[in-house]
Parts: structure tokens; sequence; C-alpha cells
């Protein structure tokens, strides 16, 4: 109880205390190692043109080093050039292992690990590319995975993120944010806003297309901004 005699927390408040707990990376790791079987049936069709979209962004150049953040079962790996440098990571071994497979029947040159987006394993200024395709809205901190990302790109680099986002101009409602416990726990988060995470990140937003579902989801284009361009 408070000093003025009424609870701390409503019972919504403690329902969302209890919805964000869900959503860790242990759970992550279980939940996606139980979806990989049938990730493929979900995802492949209904996101083959987001993916499409949001890669044709990117200014390519031959040589760059690419890395995929959150790559699930490799369904980007059919639309990004053949004369770049890949490298792939997950937090579920089941998905990092279909990765592997898809890239073989590609015949693609890809160095896939199973790792934590919110701890990524590689030296700062690695990468010319990052891609974030629907992972932002399902990690524990996306704000930690975009420290993250932003630390592996070099200066200039180009993050490409596609994902469901909250309509940067409007916050969510009471009844969004309990639905949240529900969907963050079991898919994604439905409540998380693109432009205020990708800038505050350090991020300079050179696109942003709605891609699906009359907006829901989005693919954006952003560049690392050095600490003297913040």
């Amino acid at each position: 109880m408070g000093s003025s005699g009424y609870p701390l927390f409503s019972h919504g408040s403690i329902a969302l205390q209890r919805g964000i707990m869900l959503n860790t990376t242990a759970w992550n790791r279980l939940r996606y190692t139980a979806y990989a079987p049938f990730y493929d049936a979900i995802a492949t069709h209904a996101f083959r043109r987001p993916r499409r979209i949001a890669l044709g962004q990117v200014d390519w150049e031959p040589g760059m080093r690419v890395l995929l953040v959150g790559v699930g079962t490799g369904l980007d790996l059919p639309f990004l050039p053949h004369d770049i440098e890949l490298h792939a990571t997950d937090l579920a071994q089941a998905m990092v292992k279909r990765t592997a497979k898809r890239a073989e029947a590609l015949r693609r040159d890809v160095e896939c690990c199973v790792m934590d987006a919110e701890a990524l394993n590689y030296p700062e200024e690695h990468f010319d590319v990052v891609i974030m395709h629907l992972i932002l809205a399902v990690m524990p901190n996306p704000k930690q995975g975009l420290a993250e990302a932003h630390r592996v790109l070099k200066a200039g680099g180009q993050l490409c993120v596609m994902d469901k986002f909250q309509p940067d101009t409007q916050t969510a409602g009471a009844g969004r944010r309990l639905l949240n416990i529900l969907t963050s726990a079991l898919a994604t988060d439905i409540t998380r806003q693109a432009h205020p995470l990708l800038s505050e990140a350090g991020f300079l937003i050179r696109h942003d297309e709605p891609v699906l579902m009359n907006g829901l989801f989005r693919a954006l284009l952003a560049a690392k901004q050095t600490l003297s361009g913040r």
C-alpha cells in the first residue's frame, strides 16, 4: 500500500509486469526451438514481399560484410546479393541448423552461429550492413539489441529493419497493452514504436515504408550515426 492508502499497482499494472517477465531470453530460446519445425509454413509466403522490399532498400556493394540478426530459418537468403560476405545468428540452435541447411541448398556461403542478439560476439565496427527482420518486436530488450547492432556496424553502416510496430504518432492504449501480455509471451510485442527506438539508439532513418497489414508491418532503412552526428 502507498502512503495514500491505495495499492501501489493496479491489476493491469501487475498483469503488465507479468507479461514482461514472460518475454525473456530463455523463454524465447525455448519457444523458437519449438516453432522451428513449422516456422517456414507460417512465414515463407506471408513475408516474401516484405522481405524483398526491405532488402531492396539497402545500397548494396560487392564485398560487403553483412550480419543477419535473428535469422530464423534463413528466409532472407534468397533475396540477398551473392557477392557479399554473410554471417547469420539466432538464439535457437534449431533455427540456425535450418538456416545452414537452406544456405547449402542455395549454394550460399554463410557463417552461422548460435548467439544472443543482445550480446553479439563480434568486434566493434565490423559490419557494413546489419539486418534485423522480425526480431525487434520479439527480443526482451530491443534497446540493447539495437545498441549491439550500432556497436558492430561501421560508421555510416546500414541497418535494415522489417517488423511490426505501433504507429509512432500513437501511444498504446490500455486495451492494446493488456493484449500485449498475451502476444508478447506467445509471439510478439505489439506496442513498440520504430522511430523512437532507432533514433535513441543512434540511427538516422532514411526510408520507412508500410509493407503488410495496412502498415502494421514496416520496412525501414537506417544509417549508423557517430557520436558527433547524433
